[in-house]
């Protein structure tokens, strides 16, 4: 698979073997089996804040827990973590925006206690573009959204649909890696038909795209001005060029950078690239740029805590 691009997963992990008892799998809709979170509510009366986590492509919600320990370190602080899945989609749509604002009024009803300004939300591969997205549209419609958005981050998530787009050509022609063409053809196949191309749909592609480079104006970015926002990338190119054939042309990390860039010159001082401080590494122990380890799990809570002013 493309680093930097999407996780398909067919296999899904189970709850009950993934995490322990304290987890919560809230339904909010029985007439749809993916209407569900999953929460961790941590052993304080006082919540200090949410954290929102969105998975990658086409994984359930669960999925995040083995793979990430933000949530140990959010459960330490006060923060109480909401897991939420996107589904088999790379961009926030009309459906993908129901469903999220549905899961978080469900939850602001259920915790009464939770304070609605002091949410910060990230999410994996196509979970962060969904998630930053979300953000701008926070910001764009707040009256629409249940909830305040302090802050929002990627983990090595491509930010640009029209990037995604040609890079998924480049790959199917390249045809080196068999994974990675499986999935430009399945994902690009699906774009295709929902959204079309950038080409032929330019206008839908700049209305669900958290960036476009190529506008010479700013375009749905600049709804995160003022906001917190971090893109976390691991930058191998070794492993890259190496493992799947790949230059950084091919990965999320050019977009990512000039969006940040472009946020910095429009004076946001609190929009960052992280770059990781290990290799990424995933859940069973495999090396891959591509994962939720490349996020330093203490520093990024300690981050959350700031932006809700939390001692």
């Amino acid at each position: 698979m493309r680093q930097g691009t999407l996780m398909i997963v067919f296999t899904l992990l189970t709850i009950s073997g993934a995490i322990g008892q304290n987890f919560e799998k809230v339904v909010f809709n029985d007439k749809e089996a993916d209407d569900y979170y999953i929460q961790l509510k941590p052993p304080t009366e006082k919540i200090n804040g949410v954290l929102v986590l969105l998975p990658g492509y086409g994984e359930k919600a669960e999925s995040i827990f083995p793979s990430s320990k933000l949530f140990n370190t959010a459960y330490a602080n006060g923060l109480l973590t909401i897991a939420i899945a996107g589904g088999e989609k790379i961009y926030a749509d009309e459906k993908v925006l129901d469903k999220l604002n549905r899961g978080l009024t469900d939850f602001i009803k259920r915790n009464p206690n939770v304070p609605r300004d002091k949410f910060v939300i990230g999410g994996f591969s196509a979970g962060g573009t969904i998630g930053l997205r979300y953000a701008e549209y926070s910001v764009e419609n707040p009256a629409k959204i249940p909830v305040t958005i302090k802050g929002v981050f990627t983990v090595d998530s491509p930010v640009d649909l029209g990037d995604i787009w040609e890079y998924f050509q480049r790959e199917i022609k390249k045809d080196y890696s068999e994974a990675g063409v499986f999935e430009a053809k399945f994902v690009s196949e699906k774009m295709s038909k929902e959204i079309g191309t950038p080409e032929t749909n330019p206008k839908r592609y700049n209305e669900l795209s958290p960036f476009n480079h190529r506008l010479t104006e700013p375009g749905n970015e600049k709804h995160l001005k003022n906001m917190a926002v971090r893109v976390y990338h691991d930058i191998d190119v070794e492993w890259q060029l190496k493992q799947r054939r790949r230059s950084l042309v091919d990965t999320n990390q050019l977009s990512a950078s000039e969006l940040i860039n472009r946020l910095m010159l429009m004076g946001n001082e609190r929009a960052e690239f992280m770059t990781s401080k290990q290799p990424g590494v995933r859940s069973n122990g495999m090396r891959h740029p591509h994962s939720w380890s490349i996020v330093d799990e203490v520093e990024c809570i300690q981050w959350t805590l700031k932006l809700f002013d939390t001692k």
